[in-house]
């Protein structure tokens, strides 16, 4: 006769727990505490849940991103502004870097190319060790 703790049957109730916490980024530490079993036991008994959680939580929000982003008003312009720095590869010009740039038009291709192969005095400095 075996003397002891139980074995653990997972429910649907528990299955949904899993997912959902580990949609939320919940270490599996953490989710054992709540479920009062050992991390090997979720492990065993819950790896589609610890593998896809993220994925459906991650799909959700970018659904929900995207409707609104595809949408109409101030929020639609925010959302697509964040979507499109996220996964279109925009960026906002720093003022520096516009100047810069305003700068370099002005410049023909010579004087731009002398322009940046000039040394800074630190640079210069630096060099002089070398030698």
């Amino acid at each position: 006769m075996r003397v002891g703790r139980p074995a653990f049957a997972p429910t649907e109730k528990d299955r949904s727990t899993v997912k959902a916490m580990a949609g939320f980024g919940i270490p599996e530490v953490e989710i054992a505490k709540i479920l009062s079993i050992d991390p090997k036991t979720l492990r065993k008994y819950f790896p589609h849940e610890l593998d896809v959680g993220h994925v459906e939580a991650n799909a959700k929000v970018a659904a929900n991103l995207f409707r609104r982003a595809t949408g109409d008003g101030r929020e639609a312009v925010i959302a697509a502004i964040f979507w499109l720095k996220c996964r279109a590869g925009w960026r906002e010009q720093d003022k520096r870097d516009a100047q810069e740039e305003r700068e370099a038009r002005k410049l023909g291709r010579h004087e731009q190319a002398l322009l940046n192969m000039q040394l800074t005095s630190s640079e210069v400095e630096w060099a002089d060790d070398l030698r």
